[in-house]
């Protein structure tokens, strides 16, 4: 597959998803990206790694800030960002920004393309927790059915769009890292 790279599975979620069971009222702290961004206005998410704000000058959106901080909600969530931890030290690359997504039941993400600096150069990874019936994700012209405890890599600079099939809600940890140069499985060259 040209924009899907399955990087492990069988990986315990267990820790993960007991921290996600102590704190299920996180789910609707901060419903931001499901007002402002319309095709993810069926999943709910709770930031673990957010764009730094204010936004530095000029920049018109977080989609051209490369910094991240820690989100006030990642303090419940240790198991989650040591994971996301790491995958960046293993592959040599450097975390950025992280959330646990739900994707609510017989719903989608609809299609869509990440734009700006930040994401050009980052690649995109999901941690499968929940899912039924499979994550049945799309990039390009490409299907990748994700399992629970599987991890990939994908190319979210292509037109994607995730689907949640089952009746019970559709569980990813979603998070980016800045690969080391000449590592990147789905990044692109910075724009001059």
């Amino acid at each position: 597959m040209l924009h899907f790279t399955k990087i492990g599975e069988n990986i315990d979620t267990s820790r993960i998803l007991a921290e996600l069971a102590k704190a299920p009222e996180l789910w609707h702290a901060d419903r931001s990206r499901q007002r402002k961004v319309r095709c993810q206005r069926n999943t709910l998410n709770i930031f673990l790694r957010a764009p730094r704000k204010p936004l530095p000058p000029g920049a018109k959106n977080a989609n051209d800030v490369h910094e991240s901080r820690i989100a006030p909600a990642a303090r419940h969530f240790p198991s989650a960002l040591r994971f996301c931890e790491s995958v960046a030290e293993n592959s040599g690359g450097e975390i950025g920004r992280a959330t646990l997504v739900s994707l609510a039941p017989n719903a989608e993400v609809f299609p869509h393309i990440d734009t700006g600096a930040y994401y050009r150069i980052r690649d995109r990874y999901h941690l499968v927790l929940q899912s039924r019936q499979g994550s049945p994700l799309t990039a390009g012209n490409e299907t990748a059915v994700m399992r629970p405890g599987e991890l990939w890599a994908f190319d979210n600079k292509v037109t994607h769009s995730a689907y949640n099939r089952s009746a019970e809600p559709r569980i990813h940890l979603i998070f980016d890292v800045l690969p080391q140069a000449g590592c990147g499985l789905h990044v692109y060259p910075p724009e001059s």
